[in-house]
């Protein structure tokens, strides 16, 4: 049966060579355009969601604010200071901390090497910090560990571009250089990454100390903010209460003054992140679909036509003891791999398209939001899918109107 119907589809495409030309670039033009707006749309969803993540993985910025509230007998307006006191406490009596790191910040501090200067944003953290933030080392390099915070040594953390303005294509690591005339020894330099969320300018810009020397050195007693990573995102929002609850005890404010304590709180910007990427690839894929959809009317279209000018073949099968279901078979094979071949051919253009596109450098941070498509399996079991049941469904209709044909009427069918 397969063998007949493959020899009545290859004989009426070579009868009628432009119609099923015409009719396969619908499929083709239509599955493109879901295969590329797909495509598009999940590398948007990507960079939207990395750009944040390498600002901060799952984890909690927890800054010192003003009381908006009255708490036993203290009047509101109070400033909340925090210090790495505080953090140690945290740690202490809440159990869902995994990491945490304090950071000291300071603008303006001037960096030398032989006739380069230069001023960045300058921190003092724990080793931590590499893994909560994503400033991960180059190779050769390192980021500051516990022994450089323990014996306050002077090394310096560089992010990948301020390491380009100093050094240029001199290699850094292990480099002195003075920060505010203070001599520090390059340790690593960061792994170039992109990020569109940031706090204090982007970390490629930035220089990082021990947290011990920071305070050596200038002297501050209080952070900037802390840097804590819960356990389980599931149990995000108890962590949060229970960091309110040990510093509310602490500094005496009510636990639930959301201005004494600020937090920036990149799981839940994170989730919500994920949702405006997905409501965005679902507006485009909707989009291709519809277009898709258009030309799966265009080819059941072309399939009545079909029907109608094969009445008198329809007929003579019918008369001579053809079933129904054989003229259905027949029809909704031809609609069907209508559909699949033009779908193949508009998966392969738009695959080259896409490997094409993506393959473009990133020459400003906005091309990466844009030349950035990327497909997965996801998307390519979606667009067969749909070209499966558009394939079907324009092939059901024109067929079951053939299959319902009255032999002696079909016959005599001018």
């Amino acid at each position: 049966m397969w063998r007949i119907l493959l020899t009545e589809f290859a004989g009426d495409l070579k009868a009628h060579k432009t119609r099923a030309l015409l009719t396969m670039f619908a499929i083709t033009w239509g599955t493109i355009a879901v295969v590329l707006l797909l495509a598009f749309g999940e590398g948007l969803r990507r960079t939207i969601n990395s750009g944040l993540l390498n600002a901060g993985e799952r984890i909690f910025m927890v800054y010192g604010g003003q009381t908006s509230k009255s708490f036993e007998g203290l009047p509101r307006g109070r400033r909340v200071r925090l210090t790495e006191d505080d953090m140690n406490l945290v740690v202490r009596f809440v159990d869902q901390i995994d990491e945490a790191s304090p950071s000291y910040g300071r603008w303006g501090v001037t960096l030398e090497y032989a006739d380069v200067r230069t001023t960045t944003y300058m921190e003092g953290v724990h080793p931590s910090f590499s893994d909560m933030r994503r400033m991960f080392p180059k190779r050769g390099g390192r980021f500051i560990n516990d022994t450089d915070v323990a014996e306050r040594r002077r090394v310096v953390f560089l992010g990948d571009s301020i390491a380009y303005r100093i050094f240029d294509s001199e290699d850094p690591i292990g480099k002195e250089i003075d920060l505010d005339g203070v001599p520090f020894t390059v340790i690593g330099v960061m792994q170039a990454k992109f990020q569109d969320s940031m706090n204090n300018g982007p970390d490629e810009n930035r220089a990082i100390i021990p947290a011990s020397t920071y305070r050596a050195i200038y002297g501050d007693r209080y952070v900037n903010h802390l840097l804590l990573r819960p356990r389980s995102v599931e149990r995000a929002e108890i962590t949060k209460r229970e960091i309110n609850e040990v510093l509310g005890a602490k500094h005496k404010f009510d636990p639930t003054d959301e201005r004494a304590l600020p937090m920036w709180d990149f799981i839940e910007s994170e989730a919500q992140t994920r949702a405006i990427g997905l409501g965005i690839q679902l507006f485009l894929g909707l989009v291709g679909i519809f277009t898709l959809i258009v030309a799966g009317v265009g080819v059941a279209n072309i399939m009545y036509v079909v029907v109608k000018e094969r009445t008198r073949e329809i007929g003579i099968k019918l008369a001579v003891g053809a079933r129904k279901k054989h003229i259905m078979a027949q029809f909704m094979f031809e609609a069907l791999s209508i559909s699949l071949l033009g779908g193949l051919a508009g998966m392969t253009l738009s695959v080259l398209a896409v490997l094409i596109v993506d393959s473009i450098p990133a020459s400003n941070p906005a091309m990466n939001y844009i030349a950035n498509p990327k497909l997965s399996w996801t998307i390519t079991l979606i667009c067969g899918s749909i070209l499966m049941l558009i394939g079907l469904l324009s092939g059901f209709l024109p067929a079951r109107r053939a299959a319902n044909l009255d032999p002696v009427d079909a016959l005599r069918y001018e």
